[in-house]
């Protein structure tokens, strides 16, 4: 007879950890928001930092494999390949053992090299120079306390995220904001990895925007994460690495602000999610085990924690890469944008104090989000009508990292959890590549900001969702 247990997802493999501060100088260039009315940054609210994890088989140490936690917003495409080629070169590591992962603040350093002539833009080129030793540094940090640790994974619960796809009535149009009638995954996973002297990482994985602090904040900050980050590891007494989930139409309900409290009062609301999970997790390598009934007022059954079933797969290690080419969207000429540009740079030019203060503001994020098209279509070559979409998926013992570059709605790790109820997901977005915004079919053609910087085209989004699940599937997961 099977005897009845409570299971927490489990695993086991050799683990490090490495940390470096990656702060940018305190006046380097920050306008990451249209609306912005400074380029240069004013100070600092909280540092950043570049959380290397290493993970490696039990049985096959040298099997080294990599996810780097950036507190940084976002790169271009020709960034985030020389990144990936230095860390690749001084890691040894190949294409499916090296992951760089943003949390996607965007309260941090802009590193768009084309913004070197703005205040503040100085420092951009000289931070991306240093940004791939200070990774390489914190891999290498990570590499060298590696120890065997036992991997119990929790779910918890948050509600600090909404789902932000708003329809304005009055004005008749969409806007970036929480929805009252919207649903939102609330959905927090959490990776504790502790080892003969206790807890050694807690990796937090959650979806919602850091976009707290918005066009009035000028101090550089990691955003929620900040606090969120400095709460877990106060208790936990271990590093916190936080993952961004599929948060393409997550984010906070107060958000949009300048002041830095209010990412702090956030991020202390995710922490206190966490820790509640880390309570409620397993001892290391244990399972909740039906014992006997009691006799007593009532006749009770009693459980106790046990060694994991020798049967169960908690040493399992297997990575892959996915490849996908999915179809793009129509895209606006270089021409076209380019005279977009230039006409609202002149109406910004010939705004005058009685226009105010809105009019310059309007030109500056038309401007800004013209940039960033134009971005985005000179880094695809004329005639292309496609795009190869990569994912990484590392499944650890009982659980599974999914992991891709874009912003993904929400549905995709909903679906896929759903899917697959008996396995453990954690889907990572912003990962290695960026292909933007990844929509249902059913929310193109309304007027979404999302689909406005998008590249793939309807259905990508879905299709993505099958070539995962063929994967999971002829892995035996379910």
């Amino acid at each position: 007879m099977i005897t009845p247990t409570l299971r927490t997802p489990l695993g086991r493999c050799q683990l490090g950890v490495g940390r470096v501060d990656i702060t940018p100088p305190a006046d380097a260039y920050h306008r990451s928001w249209g609306a912005a009315l400074h380029d240069r940054a004013e100070g600092i609210h909280r540092p950043l930092m570049a959380t290397c994890v290493a993970i490696a088989p039990n049985d096959a140490p040298d099997d080294l494999h990599l996810i780097v936690g950036l507190d940084l917003g976002w790169m271009r495409d020709d960034e985030m390949h020389a990144l990936l080629d230095s860390l690749r070169t001084a890691t040894g590591r190949a294409e499916h053992q090296l992951i760089v992962t943003f949390s996607h603040t965007h309260a941090a350093i802009n590193l768009d090299r084309e913004r070197a002539g703005f205040p503040g833009g100085e420092h951009i080129a000289p931070y991306l120079e240093s940004l791939a030793d200070r990774c390489a540094e914190a891999s290498k940090l990570a590499c060298e306390n590696l120890s065997s640790v036992d991997i119990t994974v929790g779910v918890g619960r948050c509600d600090l995220a909404r789902e932000r796809d708003f329809r304005d009535v009055e004005r008749d149009i969409f806007v970036c904001g929480p929805n009252p009638e919207g649903d939102a995954d609330d959905t927090v996973v959490v990776v504790r990895a502790s080892d003969a002297q206790g807890s050694k990482l807690v990796l937090v994985n959650y979806a919602c925007h850091p976009t707290t602090l918005a066009w009035d904040n000028r101090l550089i900050s990691p955003d929620y994460i900040g606090a969120m980050r400095e709460l877990v590891e106060q208790h936990a007494v271990a590093p916190c690495l936080f993952v961004q989930g599929a948060a393409g139409d997550l984010g906070p309900a107060e958000g949009f602000v300048g002041d830095p409290a209010v990412a702090d009062r956030n991020g202390r609301q995710l922490g206190h999610a966490v820790l509640s999970t880390l309570e409620g997790m397993s001892p290391p390598g244990k399972q909740l085990t039906y014992q006997e009934p009691m006799l007593s007022g009532a006749t009770v059954g009693v459980w106790a924690w046990d060694a994991a079933d020798t049967s169960r797969s908690v040493d399992h290690f297997t990575s892959e890469c996915i490849n996908v080419t999915l179809p793009i969207i129509e895209l606006p000429s270089v021409a076209q944008i380019q005279a977009d540009i230039d006409s609202w740079q002149q109406k910004q030019d010939l705004a005058t104090t009685d226009d105010g203060i809105d009019t310059v503001r309007e030109c500056r994020a038309r401007i800004e989000r013209c940039r960033r098209m134009l971005r985005k279509v000179q880094a695809i070559p004329a005639g292309t009508t496609t795009v190869d979409v990569t994912v990484w998926v590392w499944r650890m013992g009982e659980c599974v990292l999914v992991m891709l570059g874009g912003e993904p709605y929400q549905q995709l790790q909903r679906n896929l959890r759903r899917r697959f109820p008996q396995t453990r997901l954690l889907l990572i977005e912003l990962c290695n590549q960026s292909q933007s915004y990844m929509l249902p079919r059913e929310r193109y053609g309304i007027g979404l900001y999302q689909e406005e910087v998008a590249t793939l085209a309807p259905g990508c989004l879905e299709a993505l969702e099958e070539a995962i699940c063929e994967r999971l599937q002829a892995w035996d997961l379910n």
